[in-house]
């Protein structure tokens, strides 16, 4: 029968810089020395080596990059947290809306009678007249029974 071999007495051989060679390369050395951390030289080599790699894409010479026309615009956190206030304030108040504030608020048209859009539910109630209610409330109440209707222990 063959006998097990272990390789419990060897150890692995650290590589070692040649001499008068430093681990690093001469540039990421001097960058360094000029207070660039390693990690960010490693990512500008990354940046470089993608930037070559888009150069035979003449049209869109770095198509990973986040372009603000094509993914919608630029992110402007004051009007966002306006609108969620105005929601916030339609929900508690339960005020009737127009088609165009409902429009604002949910950030699409309704197209229907009832629409489902982030969380929120507007309900038409007769033409350009809008309640907003959250879903969660409107399936809560759907899917709540009365008392006796629940579920009945059969013997």
């Amino acid at each position: 029968m063959a006998e097990k071999r272990t390789t419990a007495d060897a150890v692995a051989a650290a590589p070692e810089p040649i001499a008068g060679q430093s681990n690093l390369p001469e540039w990421m050395a001097q960058a360094v020395q000029h207070g660039v951390k390693p990690e960010q030289a490693l990512a500008f080599i990354g940046l470089g080596l993608m930037g070559k790699l888009a150069d035979g894409n003449k049209d869109n010479p770095i198509p990973w990059i986040w372009n603000e026309d094509e993914d919608g615009g630029s992110f402007d956190g004051t009007t966002l947290r306006h609108r969620l206030e105005l929601v916030q304030l339609a929900l508690l108040t339960g005020a009737p809306l127009s088609t165009a504030e409902v429009t604002h608020l949910l950030g699409a048209r309704p197209g229907s009678a009832v629409v489902q859009r982030g969380g929120l539910t507007a309900r038409r109630l007769s033409r350009n007249v809008w309640k907003l209610s959250r879903s969660s409330e409107d399936s809560e109440k759907a899917s709540t029974t009365s008392f006796g209707e629940g579920f009945r222990r059969r013997l």
